[in-house]
């Protein structure tokens, strides 16, 4: 039973999906200009669950793509070097309005980087949304595009987000117990 490993709740699901609804209205007024072509940037794995609900509550069209990067080593720290595992690639990037959708941001290094390398690739336009900001945390200057709600400095799980690749199936954020990950 995994719900023994969670100090407490930390946003519950009804929460969770007020705040999607507020995130996707935001997006959907942002993007409704019919010049514009969306694209979520689902970023793999922890955004999954984050980006399917927040596309099923837009009302503008979109299309998805996905990549997979990596900035964290066994740990709960990052590294502070993303490593792109799965890249973007597709012929019509120069078309392309990009959302990167993150299920958190800590030092905000992931998402910066993210941002300069897809302009880099010619992409048409990039915007960044996170469920999560932990802003006490940044290491470098980002501020997200859209934001779900910010929280404070402790190790969550739940609603995509893992410890071990465990916790991710939760339908709710919580606190990780600190024993759980400091073994």
């Amino acid at each position: 039973m995994i719900n023994k490993d969670i100090a407490r709740v930390l946003i519950s699901e009804e929460e969770l999906s007020k705040i999607v609804s507020r995130v996707a209205d935001e997006i959907s007024r942002d993007y409704r200009d019919e010049d514009k072509r969306l694209v979520l940037l689902c970023i793999l794995k922890g955004s999954i669950v984050f980006m399917g609900d927040l596309m099923k509550k837009l009302t503008v069209p979109v299309e998805i793509d996905c990549m997979r990067v990596s900035s964290y080593g066994s740990g709960t720290e990052s590294s502070g070097q993303v490593n792109i595992v799965l890249d973007l690639i597709r012929p019509d990037l120069d078309s392309c309005d990009v959302l990167i959708v993150e299920d958190i941001i800590d030092s905000g290094r992931t998402l910066a980087y993210l941002t300069k390398y897809l302009l880099n690739k010619g992409v048409k336009s990039v915007r960044t949304c996170t469920l999560l900001d932990k802003p006490s945390r940044r290491a470098v200057e980002f501020t997200p595009d859209y934001v779900g709600v910010e929280i404070p400095d402790e190790f969550v799980v739940g609603y995509g987000l893992d410890y071990a690749e465990r916790y991710r199936a939760l339908p709710y954020v919580g606190i990780l117990k600190p024993e759980v990950y400091s073994e």
